[in-house]
């Protein structure tokens, strides 16, 4: 099979499911990939390979039983390094964790796993899934370009699923984490709404905004990772007990008549050029699909930006308790002065972004009381290079357009529509209402069939 390593995952799905090949085959290749390409790519934090051949092996097994688990059976994936591994060390991209091996799996791994999907190993993720990595650790290298940011803080997952070192991956975003590395790698992203995923077996950064979704190379292959991990669990109480749809046979419905709100100040205005050309373009391809552009006032996205990172800091600061300060010294700097904020801000204070937090989410349900879904930015610059992630990522520019879907909890998907003149991917992300994933799905999907951006690889 020709670029076996960049197959879509339903279809590598398919091809393992109907014998074509098996699943032991294409984790041994992914396994050879990975030796050969990751000493310089870094995505990997753990590569599990005995328990992958294993796990390839017992569902190669099943199939030629009858035995179907479902379209992930058989499929090597791979999982960020916050998520809890049986056996298996989960570092939080923390030094200081070196030596914790959980006793059991997160919610999400035991449902891939009983999905039958394959896991390939831990991934390279920032320090306590906040900006920066780690002085200890190396940063994944983005696989379209080594200057270019790889993204934060699903590094790893996102360079992987870009670089064909996996079929889909487990990320998280509490700012931005899955968009980031999906819009900068050129991969799929989807952030369900909060609740929707369970959080039990996970290291937290900030409890109320940490949400989980998976990343990959298509709408298509993220719907159906989706689906094995939404839905309600007992061990986790936040989670929702709403119904889980079925995202796969809903997805393909398109967008005619879609109500698609656009505040074109906030969301073309406030870019730069090479961004505002691609996402002129998507919206034209929306209107050909049959889509309805509606206007929109989009509410004070710069002070959801600052109110975020106190609200971030006291419940970082809450998850770190029994660590920091005391053990101070293992931390960098980046995440320690989160730290000393949140330890910092007073309840005065911390009432009055907790009000703004509230109102912030009354207006964006007051947007959807007129449009189906609401059409967004990632990042306001496409070419996002080491360079210049030094001069945004010190200031609130960089999560315009992402946190404020964090503090409201909204649901949002990230594509890719378009490359800068040098080949950097541009993205843009479709948020709807809570707990309405299919309506972004469906306008993802529906984008997916009429371009091909989402077909594009790195040269590697």
């Amino acid at each position: 099979m020709d670029k076996l390593h960049y197959q879509d995952l339903l279809t590598i799905g398919r091809c393992i499911q109907s014998r074509e090949i098996s699943s032991k085959e294409v984790t041994q290749q992914l396994l050879n990939r990975i030796e050969q390409l990751d000493p310089t790519l870094h995505s990997y934090f753990i590569v599990m390979r005995e328990s992958a051949l294993s796990d390839s092996q017992r569902a190669d097994e099943e199939i030629a039983r009858g035995d179907f688990r479902g379209p992930l059976h058989g499929v090597p994936i791979a999982v960020k390094d916050l998520l809890w591994t049986k056996g298996v060390v989960t570092m939080h991209g923390m030094p200081l964790n070196s030596q914790f091996i959980p006793p059991e799996n997160a919610t999400i791994v035991e449902r891939l796993l009983t999905a039958g999907a394959v896991l390939l190993g831990k991934l390279t993720q920032t320090e306590g899934a906040l900006l920066d990595h780690h002085p200890q650790i190396t940063p994944p290298t983005n696989p379209w370009n080594d200057q270019l940011w790889s993204g934060a803080s699903s590094s790893g997952s996102g360079v992987a699923t870009a670089a064909g070192l996996c079929y889909g991956a487990i990320g998280t975003d509490t700012g931005g984490s899955i968009r980031f590395p999906s819009a900068i790698n050129g991969i799929t992203g989807i952030k369900p709404t909060w609740g929707r995923v369970s959080r039990y077996g996970t290291f937290e950064l900030a409890a109320s905004m940490d949400h989980f979704g998976p990343m990959a190379r298509s709408v298509a292959d993220a719907t159906a990772m989706l689906q094995a991990i939404a839905g309600r669990d007992p061990n986790d109480p936040t989670s929702s007990t709403l119904y889980v749809p079925d995202y796969l046979a809903l997805m393909t419905r398109g967008v005619r008549n879609m109500r698609i709100g656009v505040d074109v100040v906030w969301s073309l205005d406030r870019v730069d050029e090479p961004t505002r050309s691609a996402l002129t373009q998507v919206l034209n391809h929306f209107i050909e699909l049959g889509a309805e552009v509606v206007d929109i006032t989009m509410p004070d996205t710069d002070q959801a930006a600052h109110d975020w990172e106190p609200i971030c800091a006291i419940e970082t600061a809450v998850a770190h308790e029994k660590t920091f300060p005391a053990l101070r010294a293992q931390y960098g700097a980046g995440l320690a002065e989160l730290l000393d904020l949140g330890h910092r801000v007073n309840a005065l204070d911390y009432q009055k972004v907790r009000l703004n937090r509230t109102n912030l989410r009354g207006n964006i349900n007051g947007i959807f009381e007129t449009v189906d879904v609401i059409f967004s930015p990632v990042v306001p610059v496409a070419d996002l290079t080491h360079e210049a992630m030094t001069i945004l990522g010190q200031g609130y520019d960089i999560s315009r357009y992402t946190c404020v879907f964090n503090l409201t909890g909204n649901p949002s998907i990230t594509l890719p529509c378009g490359r800068t003149e040098s080949g950097t991917p541009i993205a843009f992300q479709i948020v709807a209402p809570h707990f309405d994933e299919i309506s972004m799905i469906q306008a993802g999907w529906a984008y997916q069939q009429a371009t091909h951006w989402h077909k594009l690889h790195p040269q590697r």
